[in-house]
């Protein structure tokens, strides 16, 4: 009985062992085809894995720990350093040594945390507001403007510009220097004088007489009468016209300012004009008028400006022509003068007919309202 009971107990020890494999096999199974169904394997369900976050390098780049004025020198303990992703970097645009800074001046007020780039930074110390703005090798020279000539004041700072120099010229006679014609006179010579009382032979003398001013007295000139066919002498009915010609002198100058610099030196056009507050049951006294600027100061080479110098103290009359945003092409001109006018523009000269208007029209309406009074410029003249 007792083997019996041991053989039957082995049995069932047996069986459980075999449930178990076969357990064991369903789950291997099951569990084979859940891997396969997350490396990709048909019938199995996808699953997206996390995606790794690359690792980003940083740079030290220098910014200013406190704020500064413009010109002042900067030193280490106005200086720190900050995290800035190197891929974003631009070679030459910001400081990352501090010592490269050290003693260098800032070009204009700056906050503090702003980073330090060479545009901001000068060797030299800073001067006016206005110095800083004009670019090395260039100059900044005020010219005298009105109206018209500052493009009916559309100019502002930072736009860009042609000049164009208006002049009238003449002839002179080249040994006096001075406006032909010539002015005439008469040479009366009596002969010799005779001897004095040690029979020295006295010198001869002349007399000259000079005309009367006038359009009489100056120099004319002989011509052959095709009529009477004879010399006849011919005198100016008037004074000689000088000859109006314009060119551009200067091109892409670029403008400094308009009008006057404020009296800080400071050139800050962000900031708005206060509007007063009325005061209740008062009326609203009207603003004064902003006074129009009658000059302007532009940027321009060192010869351009002895160029416009010149043609400042010669009294040619300058106007400005405004040129498009970001336009830096020069191009050549030619100067105009009556003959070009007339020649570019096929105007033709008026035939001599046997009729005419009437009234007459002996000169043209002014449409320039402008004079040498109001334009500021020496010697301009009135436009007629």
């Amino acid at each position: 009985m007792a083997a019996a009971g041991r053989r039957k107990g082995g049995l069932i020890l047996i069986v459980i062992a075999l449930i178990m494999i076969l357990m064991l096999a369903v789950a291997g199974f099951f569990l084979r085809d859940r891997i396969l169904g997350l490396a990709g394997g048909g019938g199995g369900q996808t699953v997206a894995l996390p995606t790794p976050t690359p690792i980003q390098d940083f740079a030290r780049i220098v910014v200013l720990a406190q704020p500064a004025s413009r010109g002042t020198e900067i030193n280490e303990s106005m200086l720190t350093t900050v995290a800035y992703p190197q891929s974003e970097m631009i070679e030459g645009l910001f400081y990352t040594d501090p010592q490269a800074v050290i003693g260098l001046r800032t070009k204009y007020d700056l906050p503090q945390g702003i980073p330090l780039t060479p545009n901001l930074l000068t060797e030299q110390p800073v001067g006016s507001f206005a110095a800083v703005q004009i670019p090395r090798g260039m100059v900044a020279v005020s010219i005298p403007a009105n109206r018209l000539q500052l493009v009916s004041y559309a100019l502002m700072p930072g736009d860009h510009v042609n000049i164009i120099a208006s002049l009238l010229l003449l002839d002179i006679d080249t040994d006096f220097q001075s406006r032909l014609p010539n002015f005439t006179g008469s040479v009366t010579v009596p002969g010799p004088g005779g001897t004095d009382e040690q029979g020295t032979a006295a010198p001869t003398t002349a007399t000259i007489t000079i005309a009367s001013g006038g359009v009489a007295s100056t120099q004319g000139r002989t011509e052959l009468d095709p009529v009477l066919n004879q010399a006849v002498y011919v005198m100016p009915s008037e004074a000689q016209r000088p000859r109006l010609i314009s060119q551009t002198v200067v091109q892409d100058a670029m403008v400094l300012w308009v009008g006057d610099f404020p009296a800080d030196g400071k050139i800050d056009t962000t900031q708005p004009t206060p509007t007063p507050v009325p005061v209740e049951g008062a009326e609203a006294a009207p603003a004064p008028a902003a006074p129009r600027p009658d000059i302007v100061t532009i940027v321009v080479s060192p010869q351009d400006a002895q160029t416009i110098n010149f043609l400042l103290l010669s009294g040619a009359n300058m106007s400005m022509a405004l040129r498009s945003a970001g336009d830096d092409q020069r191009i050549p001109t030619e100067a105009v003068t009556l003959q070009f006018v007339l020649d570019q523009y096929g105007i033709p000269y008026p035939a001599k007919l046997p009729y005419g208007l009437e009234p007459p029209v002996l000169k043209l309406p002014a449409n320039l309202p402008l004079s040498s009074s109001s334009s500021g410029i020496p010697g301009e003249q009135p436009i007629q």
